[in-house]
């Protein structure tokens, strides 16, 4: 077998790819990177993922020659937005070519912005249809601004221009509307856009009732930067957040995920000022037809009230003196009451009086004839008991010598002197003997 220098390995390579190759190919990558040399040459990693997006599964250099880059990259950024940069999908027109130095390389003749433009709403549209799926999309929207807005957060860059308008244009309005404004400062352009946007979102939300709104603005810029943000999680966050959000992050001609899911969307930072000032504008306006409203209806109201009162002044003299004749006649009556009603009350009380008197006679009667008819049947009853009368009808009475009344033989003992009460005298006797009754019954 015969060897060869890599040279010549090289050289028998680039000579195969020559005659089995046709001149030029379409082909569809992603870029992985992109640089533009001092020289003008642009040079490109393009790659291709798997269906799952997560690994490559080709990659290849590209070289965009000055002389075409120079042509090429105007027209694709005048029709895409964008430049081109890492993470872009294309389609390119190229020639393969293999150095014996370089290696293996594809030549740009042409790029097909249309492919681009159509992956670039394919994205938009994915993340909108999740946002719809998610149940969020309209969140936003949902929120009411206040009557008066004043209190506002602003997300932007410190230092940007568009800011500083913003700012200025608040601050000088024509109506001498009053703003407070704090700047929540974030990446507006760049790789750090979502994070440093979303960590301002959530500074905001952590003190969301100090603010009555939130406004995301990017002053300047390039176009092509705007596709920073079509972020899933930049718009799910603006879409939940608890103020409405105003976006204004781009020109009238581009639209981003963010300014759907946003509340209100303006074109640009001075857009976003006169629309808050707008707002108050009409507020005031509210307030000025309702001042002229008060007005007219206190004027009315003032109108009704002094013909009410000239109305009121000629009916006065009336009234007083139907009022005066009445308080005469009321006085008379009073007067005659005043004389008649002493002698009244006299006849009265002594009228009273008499009722009391024969009342408490009377009563006094009855309470006397009752108290006597007791006393009598007590006396009966205490003549009927007593014992002179028994012994007027032949009883008597049988003491013991120390007095104790004699009910039994078992009283009494022989020998034992008794004393007997009957009707006219006492007898008194000594005890022979004691005989017990033979039917006890």
């Amino acid at each position: 077998m015969e060897t060869l220098t890599l040279y010549q390995l090289n050289t028998l390579v680039r000579d195969v790819l020559q005659q089995t190759l046709g001149d030029e190919y379409w082909v569809e990558a992603e870029i992985a990177e992109a640089r533009v040399a001092q020289n003008g040459h642009c040079y490109l990693d393009l790659v291709q993922k798997d269906d799952a997006g997560n690994h490559f599964v080709a990659k290849a250099r590209a070289n965009l020659w000055a002389r075409n880059y120079q042509m090429l990259a105007p027209l694709f950024e005048r029709a895409t937005g964008e430049k081109l940069r890492a993470g872009l999908k294309v389609r390119v027109q190229v020639t393969v070519e293999f150095h014996e130095f370089y290696g293996y390389a594809l030549n740009i003749l042409d790029i097909d912005p249309t492919f681009t433009m159509g992956d670039l709403v394919r994205r938009r549209r994915e993340i909108l249809a999740q946002l719809e799926a998610d149940g969020i999309i309209h969140d936003n929207q949902a929120l009411q601004l206040p009557r008066l807005v004043k209190r506002i957060a602003v997300v932007s860059s410190a230092g940007a221009a568009g800011y500083g308008d913003f700012c200025n244009q608040l601050a000088h309005n024509d109506y001498g509307l009053h703003f407070e404004v704090r700047l929540f400062a974030a990446v507006m352009q760049g790789a750090n856009v979502e994070e440093s946007v979303l960590a301002a979102l959530a500074a905001i939300a952590a003190e969301a009732d100090r603010w009555d709104c939130i406004v995301i603005i990017r002053g300047g810029g390039a176009t092509s930067d705007l596709s920073d943000f079509d972020s899933y999680p930049l718009a799910a966050a603006v879409a939940q957040m608890p103020l409405p959000v105003i976006v204004g992050i781009g020109h009238e001609r581009d639209e981003t995920v963010l300014d759907t899911v946003a509340h209100t969307r303006v074109k640009t930072p001075t857009a976003a000022a006169a629309f808050l000032i707008d707002l108050g504008a009409q507020q005031l306006a509210a307030l000025d037809a309702l001042q002229r409203q008060l007005t007219l209806h206190a004027r009315h109201q003032l109108d009704h009230a002094r013909q009410r009162l000239t109305h009121l002044t000629t009916l006065l003299p009336h009234y007083f003196s139907s009022y005066h004749e009445r308080q005469l006649r009321r006085l008379a009556q009073l007067s005659l009451r005043l004389a008649t009603a002493p002698r009244q009350r006299l006849l009265t009380g002594r009228h009273r009086m008499e009722l009391l008197h024969n009342r408490f006679t009377q009563s006094a009667r009855l309470r006397l004839q009752k108290a006597t008819f007791k006393v009598q049947a007590y006396e009966q009853r205490l003549t009927a008991l007593d014992p002179t009368l028994l012994l007027r009808r032949g009883y008597s009475l049988t003491h013991t010598s120390d007095g104790r009344l004699v009910r039994s033989i078992n009283d009494v003992h022989p020998a034992d002197t008794l004393h007997t009460r009957i009707a006219d005298g006492t007898i008194t006797a000594a005890v022979v003997a004691i005989n017990e009754n033979e039917n006890k019954d």
